[in-house]
């Protein structure tokens, strides 16, 4: 598929340094010590969460301080996202931290806001964030793509990016370091 101006051609918000370095820093050293899961993955008609052909990453679970900091600075971005978008948002899911290490990814999807979903918490998300915390790693581009484009988006530290939850996209593997990122949902 070609490239095109991405930005434009999948309606993206773009807010770099959302968080500053030295923030992304002091979490990405929480999040190196914090307790950590598999991410769970949700597949209409399969049994459990966790499917690693579909997505291999790992959730980080930093204090409930650190969580609703961040969720309240996401809250802040409300009306901008309202602007940007053209759409009336109620509120945002509880952020969640990931790290992808080498060899992780996440295959092409969508997040929400389409009525093929078995799930009801997928079917009201209506915006997808990605903020990303560092930009020290290789491969892990988080792709774009509908039926004539495709964008590959390189994130840069404190970068937030959203997106229309029925937006297909895609975490390529990492090929080395470690990709960490904070996700989350305007429903």
């Amino acid at each position: 598929m070609p490239e095109s101006n991405g930005p434009v051609h999948f309606n993206l918000f773009l807010l770099p340094n959302f968080l500053d370095a030295d923030s992304c820093a002091s979490l990405t050293s929480e999040l190196i010590l914090a307790p950590t899961t598999q991410a769970p993955v949700y597949i209409e008609g399969a049994e459990g969460t966790i499917h690693e052909t579909i997505r291999k990453t790992t959730s980080l679970h930093p204090s409930d301080a650190t969580f609703w900091q961040v969720h309240e600075k996401l809250l802040k971005q409300k009306s901008a996202l309202e602007a940007h978008f053209a759409t009336s948002l109620t509120d945002c899911e509880r952020p969640q931290f990931l790290r992808y290490e080498k060899g992780d990814f996440f295959v092409r999807h969508q997040d929400g806001n389409t009525q093929q979903l078995d799930f009801d918490h997928l079917r009201v998300r209506r915006i997808s964030i990605v903020v990303f915390l560092n930009d020290s790693f290789s491969g892990g581009t988080l792709n774009f793509y509908d039926s004539t484009t495709t964008f590959p988006l390189k994130g840069e530290t404190g970068l937030l990016v959203a997106f229309t939850a029925d937006t297909f996209h895609e975490v390529v593997p990492v090929t080395s370091g470690e990709r960490f990122t904070i996700i989350s949902w305007f429903r």
